[in-house]
């Protein structure tokens, strides 16, 4: 079972790496860095923790196809595997910041996904590679360098069915955002066995993992406060997927997502605040983690029950907490307790 750290590079880069190196003292296994335009850049901070830890695995949580050519990302992903001696894990997905600033057009995201694992581990074994994809290109060109793995691990972030099954087809792991609740997390694990199936795969060869919006507090109001308008955007934005919520009643309605229909993405959350109050708690905890730490033990069991294999956490506290408290309460009052239930 992982346990991942997700931070983003608003933040002080020495702050986040002294979170990394307490989140692996805690027992994760795992700190990302997200790869969103135009936070600090997500390499030089993941460098930057390298140097700082020992044993956590560390990545981007998700870089694209896009903005950053697949055989750059290669190069990128195991010179950091180089540097943190073999704990380099990549996270892809289909991306979405920074595109409109950059004038990017998103063609064919899961094809794309698709094409650019085929690449990198094509470049992963050293050889000299030309890959002719319907969106990748590559012309009989190598790496410099030998890579320290040919096997290095790449997980794939979707909400939507067709990544999915790409997922389930062509990577080590699925993550899947916002996917607190157990019917959906079922729903994802049903999805990648099928697509693994398919291509020839054993299914267990896949993991499953949740990535979310975690906050805890002995007060459960307060957490639930904490989280309340990122869910508002999750659940209006249209931009994450989910299978099973509207048929058990935790979608917002049209008229209540008609009402920030045109927030760009880069406006971030706070638009969402004129429809926050429409979120109700069980819509908060559906793609959250949230609550007293005995409430989300029992949503971890049940999400690990419904056959999640980890969870990404990013942290967003609830008052009277920061981000360390957060962890550290995680760490030693939730973690353990849920991953008992697995013995």
């Amino acid at each position: 079972m992982t346990l991942g750290l997700l931070m983003a590079g608003l933040s002080d880069p020495h702050t986040l790496s002294d979170l990394a190196v307490k989140a692996e003292k805690l027992g994760f296994t795992d700190v990302w860095i997200a790869d969103e335009r135009f936070y600090r850049e997500v390499y030089s901070l993941l460098t930057l923790i390298a140097t700082k830890t020992e044993k956590i695995n560390i990545g981007p949580c998700v870089t694209d196809p896009y903005s950053r050519h697949p055989a750059l990302t290669a190069m990128a992903i195991h010179t950091l595997d180089d540097i943190s001696r073999g704990r380099a894990i990549l996270g892809l997905g289909a991306g979405v910041s920074g595109f409109t600033e950059m004038g990017i057009q998103r063609a064919k995201p899961p094809r794309a996904m698709r094409e650019a694992i085929e690449l990198i581990r094509q470049l992963s074994t050293g050889e000299e590679v030309t890959y002719k994809g319907e969106v990748v290109q590559f012309n009989a060109g190598k790496l410099a360098f030998k890579p320290n793995r040919k096997d290095l691990p790449i997980w794939v972030a979707s909400n939507g069915p067709l990544g999915q099954d790409m997922a389930g087809s062509y990577a080590d792991a699925c993550i899947m955002e916002g996917c607190g609740n157990a019917e959906e997390a079922a729903s994802m694990r049903a999805r990648i066995d099928k697509a693994a199936v398919k291509k020839g795969r054993d299914p267990k060869s896949v993991k499953c993992i949740v990535r979310l919006n975690l906050s805890l507090s002995d007060v459960s109001s307060d957490a639930f406060d904490a989280l309340r308008l990122r869910a508002a955007r999750s659940l209006a934005s249209g931009r994450t997927h989910f299978e099973t919520l509207a048929r058990q009643g935790l979608e917002l309605s049209d008229a209540v997502k008609a009402k920030v229909a045109d927030v760009p993405y880069n406006a971030g959350a706070g638009p969402y605040e004129i429809i926050k109050q429409d979120v109700t708690q069980d819509m908060v905890r559906a793609i959250s983690l949230c609550g007293t730490s005995a409430e989300v033990t029992a949503q971890l069991k049940g999400l690990f029950a419904a056959g999640m294999n980890g969870v990404i956490v990013s942290v967003l506290p609830a008052k009277g907490y920061d981000v360390s408290s957060t962890m550290e309460k995680f760490a030693t009052e939730v973690w353990p307790a849920a991953s008992e239930a697995l013995k």
